[in-house]
C-alpha cells in the first residue's frame, strides 16, 4: 500500500507539471555483486571486525575477501601491492607510521571527493563524533609539520584499531595497601618502586624495554606528558633536552622496579607480566583491556581498575594502532569507500566495541550498552580528550631515527650508559640525517 500510494504522489506530481524527487533507496544497489579484497592485520580489533563483516554483504550484497596478516608481514606485501599499476587490494589496514611513507609516495586516495559525492556519503556518518586524536595521528596528512592537521592538512584514511594509552592497576593490591591510583608522574614512579616493597616477588609496572622500538615507545610514552619533544619546531633535536633526561630516567627507574625480566620485555611479555599477576600496575594501550578481563588468559580478571595517563607537567596520552585506506591502484575504490563508511560508523563501531574491538568514536565509548559490558569504556573516553597527535614525528626519516634511539635505551637500562650520554649521540646523528633528507633546506 505505501509503495501504491507513493506512486500515485509522484504521478500527481508529474501530472500537474511538478519536478519529480526520487530518493535512491538503495545507494549500494549499483555495487551489489562486486567483490572487494581489503588486506587487515592479525589484531584482536580486526578479530571482532571479522565477526561483524558478514552483516556488511548481508546488507549491501557487495562480497568481501580478507588477506588477514601478521601486521609485520601485512607491510611488507603492501609495499609490493601498492607499486603496482593495478593492485590486488581495494582496502588496506595500516600502522600509524606506515602514513607518512604511504602519502609521501601518492599511494593512497585523497577522501575528500568520496565524503563530497551525495550518492556515496551517507549524511549520518557524523565525523565529528569520531576522536580528534585518532583522526589527527592516523588519517590526516599535509598540514602543519606535514603529518599533522593543518590548513592544508587532507584526509588520506580513517582511524580502525586506534588506541591510546591507559594505566591500569590492581585494586586488591592497592585497597590491600591503602593505595591510589596515581595522577602525577610523581605518584606513578613512587607506587611503581614501593610495590616491591610491599609485596615481594611483584614488580610494580611492567613496561617495555628490549632494544629498538620497544625501549624507544616506552621513552615516548614518558617524553611527551613531561613536556618533551623529539624536535623543535624548526626540526633541530631535542630529544635531549631536561625533559628527554627526565623521561629516560623515568623509564630507567620504572623497569629497575619492575618484574623480573624487564630490561628484555617488548609488548607481549610486558602484559604476559601483568596478566599473570607478576606486576600491579601497566601503562600502555588500550587495545590489552579485553585481555586483561578475560579469565581465560588473565590470572587478574576482575581486579584491574583503569585510569588515565598520569600527567607531569602536562597530560598527554599516546596516539597510535592502525588505520584503513583506498589504495591509488584499487580496482573498486567507491566500493571500497562504502566498506570503509560502514566499518567506522556509529552503529558498527559500537557492535565492534562489542565485539571486543576499539571503538574510535566518542559516542561508543559513553554508550549504556558498551559499558554495561566493558565498564571501563567510559574511563577510556575521558582518557582520549587527552590523546596526543604528535606524541612522534610520523616522517619518513623516523624509522632510521626510532631504531637508533631504542638501541641507546636499551644500554641505558641494561649497561648503565648514562642517559644524556645516549641522547646526545641520538640528537647528533638524528641531525646528521634530517639535513640529510632535506629538512634544512630552507633554514633562514
Amino acid at each position: 500500500m505505501k509503495k501504491f500510494i507513493a506512486t500515485v504522489a509522484a504521478l500527481a506530481a508529474y501530472m500537474g507539471g511538478l519536478p519529480v524527487t526520487t530518493a535512491i533507496a538503495n545507494p549500494y544497489e549499483g555495487f551489489a555483486g562486486t567483490t572487494l579484497v581489503v588486506n587487515f592485520p592479525a589484531h584482536p580489533h580486526y578479530d571482532a571486525v571479522m565477526k561483524v563483516l558478514p552483516q556488511f554483504t548481508e546488507e549491501t550484497g557487495i562480497e568481501v575477501e580478507v588477506d588477514q596478516l601478521e601486521y609485520l608481514k601485512m607491510r611488507e606485501k603492501q609495499t609490493l601491492e601498492l607499486t603496482k599499476a593495478e593492485g590486488d587490494y581495494d582496502l588496506i589496514s595500516y600502522v600509524v607510521f606506515s602514513k607518512a611513507d604511504y602519502v609521501f609516495a601518492d599511494q593512497l586516495e585523497n577522501l575528500a571527493k568520496y565524503f563530497m559525492n551525495p550518492k556515496l556519503a551517507d549524511p549520518s556518518w557524523n565525523g565529528s563524533d569520531i576522536i580528534d586524536g585518532y583522526i589527527q595521528n592516523i588519517g590526516i596528512a599535509g598540514g602543519e609539520k606535514g603529518y599533522l592537521p593543518g590548513k592544508t592538512g587532507s584526509l588520506f584514511g580513517l582511524p580502525f584499531g586506534a588506541e591510546t594509552s591507559i594505566l591500569g592497576y590492581r585494586t586488591d593490591v592497592f585497597d590491600k595497601h591503602g593505595l591510589k591510583a596515581p595522577t602525577t608522574y610523581e605518584e606513578l614512579v613512587d607506587i611503581a618502586c614501593k610495590i616491591p616493597q610491599l609485596e615481594p616477588g611483584m614488580g610494580g609496572l611492567a613496561s617495555r624495554a628490549a632494544s629498538g622500538q620497544h625501549a624507544s615507545h616506552a621513552f615516548l610514552l614518558h617524553l611527551a606528558p613531561l613536556g618533551g619533544k623529539i624536535f623543535d619546531e624548526d626540526w633541530n633535536p631535542v630529544l635531549n633536552s631536561e625533559a628527554g633526561i627526565k623521561a629516560a630516567e623515568t623509564l630507567k627507574k620504572i623497569v629497575d622496579c619492575g618484574p623480573e625480566g624487564a630490561k628484555s620485555f617488548g609488548q607481549a611479555e610486558a602484559l604476559a607480566s601483568f596478566l599473570q599477576g607478576k606486576a600491579a600496575v601497566y601503562l600502555d594501550t588500550t587495545a590489552i583491556a579485553g585481555q586483561v578481563n578475560d579469565p581465560t588468559r588473565s590470572q587478574v580478571a576482575g581486579k584491574v581498575a583503569w585510569a588515565a595517563h598520569p600527567a607531569g607537567v602536562r597530560s598527554a596520552s599516546q596516539t597510535g594502532g592502525f588505520g584503513i585506506a583506498i589504495p591509488k591502484n584499487a580496482q573498486h575504490k567507491e566500493a571500497a569507500f562504502l566498506l570503509m563508511q560502514w566499518l567506522t560508523s556509529p552503529r558498527i563501531d559500537k557492535e565492534i566495541a562489542l565485539a571486543g574491538g576499539n571503538p574510535i568514536r566518542y559516542s561508543t565509548h559513553l554508550d549504556a550498552d558498551v559499558n554495561a559490558k566493558m565498564p571501563w569504556m567510559a574511563t577510556f573516553g575521558e582518557a582520549l580528550k587527552n590523546a596526543d597527535p604528535d606524541w612522534r614525528p610520523i616522517i619518513p626519516v623516523w624509522g632510521k631515527i626510532n631504531a637508533d634511539l631504542g638501541t641507546q635505551l636499551s644500554k641505558v637500562l641494561t649497561e648503565g650508559l648514562d642517559p644524556k650520554s645516549a641522547l646526545d649521540g641520538v640528537a647528533e646523528r638524528a641531525g646528521a640525517t634530517m639535513r640529510d633528507a632535506g629538512y634544512y633546506s630552507w633554514s633562514k
